[in-house]
């Protein structure tokens, strides 16, 4: 709270009143592009995290000799990693070599194509046929693309093996827009002073690869091409992603399920896009002898246009624009002269010092969290460079031992009863629900009974708590204590596989999407997703069972959708201002969902905590006794959101985020 809360109005700026203590105590690293209360929990784990990997192993008591074999192997591993990390001398001395590996392996995938007369032509490439343009053996772009699916880098479409909407108890093949071509959002590719920042820092990053490739490598005298950065190239590279930006879909129909969830059969694929040919693909990456019923198109219209500009951009400007995604990923796993600028430039999007690092430390010990692995590109929390998120997949070994010293079974179940005393209050909420009618609220109230809890950790697939199943599902990951790019590239290609390998399956629903240290409330940690509870947009798309249906007659629909209007407008009111001084205002509709899930659960933890007051009455915190305990709670909850962003972090959040700003979500709250 404010030192001096006394002198607040709430009603006039209740985030002072609540925040004003937190302000003054925590700033901004140099690091940093936020701070937040849930940044110094995990500023708090990190630490803890530390201590554990700078720490000799340490024997579990009371364990058999097989198990403390597989314990202290599973530590030494997350160690070698930590280690690799740590080395900066030996990173630096190795430079930018394993990348270019990368790129000549990424090179020899896709070579160039050659006019051949009756050289049978690649399987799916409609559009090289047409222009007389043959290769030897299958299409190079597609190996390309799946050589990339591989070491988890999306280059022209983000894959992703998830549930079944309609049908939750099987996984399919999703399509979708990248979530990030190059810059964080379409948004940006619409800012001329910041497109020429970008494409100067393209042409400078691979002409410097090229300059330390040349001496090295065995190259070809087409392989050139791979790094030609002349300003032509460059520009048509920037055009092609900001074209790919513009025709992905809006933040808000992304999240749409009635948008995203377009069924398409693998033909039918293969007619949105001809340039890629997705059984080939399938055959490298799918387990043998799998094919599609159907594939979930997150947007017909985006492989369309994605049809289009491989249609007629050039094989170089295609190849290099692999070559720079492949970059931008890896950019984080390699220190190398030539990688600066790019990551000077990450620097500068975010808002901070362009030549500011972050303690090393801190780098590997979240470099050990993620498992060193590449799934999806994405911008992380607290560094925000353009780097490769890590799946959970790989970060279960440093869970494990952080479980068992920080998160005891009494924790465990405390987090359990709270949920459970919650889920009570939605039920309860559900039967005054005036708006719902009877069929639906009753379908609603035997939803929240089947909502699956997941608190704390996983005690299958993987069982955190057993070292020899620990053991077992990284079996097939080799970590090095010298190799620390080595080591995110023999888990990204692990992660990959895991991901793949799933095709064909049944829905794993005892799979968690976060690892055990993670400081976030979960997503799809509640009922498989948190967005299809009742309380929020899109509930009301999914039935008891997880299946997207319409399960909600029309005079609910109604109900709901009168409203939900009000949070859309309530919270669309809300501005920020960009670093040029423009107003921007917060897209009520894409931050609807978490909107109401926000006033949905803070009412039912409200109520569920009155109800534990009143059979074990608490004490009144000293020195605050002129509150009653129903305002501490109002002055407590907020709290969780106290935080400081700098401004272009903040106008980021506006585009991608479907979470309103913390200060609105203060204010709202009070």
């Amino acid at each position: 709270m404010a030192p001096k809360h006394q002198n607040i109005n709430p009603c006039e700026d209740f985030s002072e009143f609540v925040c004003g203590g937190w302000e003054q105590k925590y700033d901004l690293r140099a690091d940093q592009d936020s701070v937040s209360s849930g940044s110094v929990m995990y500023e708090n784990s990190q630490r803890a995290l530390r201590h554990l990997l700078e720490s000799p192993y340490s024997d579990p008591e009371k364990k058999a000799a097989s198990s403390v074999s597989a314990d202290k192997h599973i530590f030494d591993k997350i160690q070698s990693a930590y280690n690799a990390c740590m080395d900066e001398k030996t990173i630096r001395k190795i430079g930018a070599e394993p990348l270019l590996d990368i790129l000549r392996k990424l090179e020899n995938s896709y070579p160039p194509p050659r006019r051949f007369g009756g050289i049978v032509s690649s399987p799916n490439t409609i559009a090289h046929e047409q222009k007389g343009l043959m290769e030897y053996g299958n299409d190079g772009l597609t190996r390309a693309v799946s050589y990339l699916s591989k070491i988890g880098v999306p280059a022209l479409v983000a894959f992703s093996i998830d549930a079944d909407e309609k049908d939750p108890d099987s996984v399919v093949l999703k399509m979708d827009a990248l979530d990030r071509p190059g810059l964080p959002s379409k948004e940006y590719y619409l800012d001329q002073g910041l497109l020429k920042d970008y494409a100067e820092t393209i042409g400078t990053v691979l002409e410097a690869l090229l300059r330390e490739a040349r001496p090295t490598a065995e190259l070809s005298s087409e392989t050139t091409m791979l790094f030609e950065c002349s300003k032509e190239l460059v520009k048509a590279v920037v055009d092609l992603e900001k074209n790919l930006a513009l025709a992905s879909p809006d933040e808000a129909d992304a999240e749409d399920v009635t948008k995203y969830y377009n069924p398409r059969s693998l033909d039918e694929v293969r007619a949105l896009l001809p340039q890629v040919s997705l059984p080939y693909l399938l055959s490298i990456l799918a387990p043998p002898g799998f094919v599609p019923g159907k594939i979930i198109v997150g947007s017909p219209s985006y492989l369309e246009a994605l049809s289009q500009q491989l249609e007629n951009a050039t094989y170089e400007t295609l190849r290099a624009y692999l070559v720079w995604k492949t970059v931008q990923a890896y950019v984080g796993e390699a220190e190398d002269e030539a990688l600066v600028p790019l990551k000077r430039f990450n620097n500068k999007l975010q808002g901070k010092d362009p030549n500011v690092l972050e303690e090393r430390w801190r780098t590997c010990v979240k470099a050990v969290d993620r498992g060193l692995g590449k799934l999806v590109i994405s911008l992380d929390n607290t560094a925000h460079c353009y780097h490769v998120a890590k799946y959970p997949d790989s970060g279960w070994i440093l869970s494990k031992f952080f479980v068992e010293e920080a998160f005891s079974p009494t924790s465990k179940a405390f987090g359990d009863q709270v949920i459970h005393d919650i889920k009570n209050q939605f039920v309860k909420k559900l039967l005054t629900a005036e708006w719902m009618s009877k069929d639906v609220r009753d379908v609603a109230i035997d939803k929240v009974h089947r909502i699956i809890q997941k608190i704390g950790y996983p005690t299958r697939s993987p069982n955190l708590l057993d070292a020899t199943a620990i053991e077992k599902y990284y079996d097939q990951v080799s970590i090095s204590n010298s190799s620390y790019f080595g080591n995110a590239l023999a888990v990204a290609e692990f992660d990959s596989r895991r991901e793949w390998s799933k095709l064909g399956k049944p829905t794993n629903r005892d799979e968690w999407l976060m690892t055990a240290v993670t400081v976030n409330v979960g997503r799809h940690d509640l009922l498989w997703a948190r967005p299809k509870l009742t309380s929020s947009k899109a509930g009301r798309h999914y039935d008891e069972n997880g299946n997207y249906t319409d399960w909600w007659d029309s005079p609910t629909i109604q109900a709901f959708e009168s409203k939900t209007q009000c949070f859309i407008e309530q919270y669309s009111k809300f501005t920020i201002l960009d670093p040029d001084g423009k107003r921007l205002h917060v897209n009520g509709k894409l931050t609807l969902g978490e909107n109401i899930a926000d006033a949905g659960g803070l009412s039912a933890a409200f109520h569920a905590w009155k109800e534990i007051e009143e059979k074990q009455p608490s004490q009144l915190l000293p020195g605050l006794q002129h509150f009653t305990k129903e305002q501490m709670f109002f002055i407590t909850y907020p709290s969780l959101f106290c935080g400081k962003t700098r401004q272009e972090r903040a106008v980021n959040l506006i585009y991608k985020d479907p979470h309103s700003p913390s200060w609105a979500r203060i204010q709202v709250s009070g």
